[in-house]
């Protein structure tokens, strides 16, 4: 079940808010620095552990870059991205493409789903133009 914002921590408030007032998603040491700058400092570790903890609240979704790091957004900001794996660039799509997309419902799997992630991987130009010369 998901969880409502009441039934958080103030740390994961502090968490949440942040990653609402930034227009794309943050990296855990990001955040950090972020909290930090803005008077509501937390340890690194202290960070990362409450961003597990919200992403399996279902508060918080993730995403793996090709170059291992982590980024972070709220779930309600349905983004998807086309992501170059020789440099990592990234590129939003505009809308979900799998938004309307038929699940089986909760009676039928015992499952309630959170959040999805959907990532395209391949070259983005400047990559593709390198590798051809």
């Amino acid at each position: 079940m998901v969880k409502s914002n009441s039934d958080v921590s103030i740390r994961q408030n502090l968490i949440l808010a942040e990653l609402g007032n930034c227009d794309d998603e943050l990296s855990g040491q990001d955040l950090h620095r972020k909290l930090h700058e803005s008077k509501s400092s937390m340890g690194l570790t202290t960070v990362y552990r409450n961003l597990q903890v919200l992403i399996k609240k279902g508060l918080v979704r993730s995403r793996n870059l090709p170059t291992g790091e982590v980024l972070y957004a709220p779930v309600e900001r349905d983004i998807h991205h086309l992501t170059c794996v020789d440099c990592g660039e990234t590129t939003p799509l505009k809308g979900c493409p799998v938004k309307n997309i038929q699940l089986p419902t909760t009676k039928d799997k015992n499952f309630e789903l959170l959040f999805h992630t959907l990532e395209f991987f391949g070259l983005c130009q400047s990559c593709l133009k390198q590798q051809r010369t």
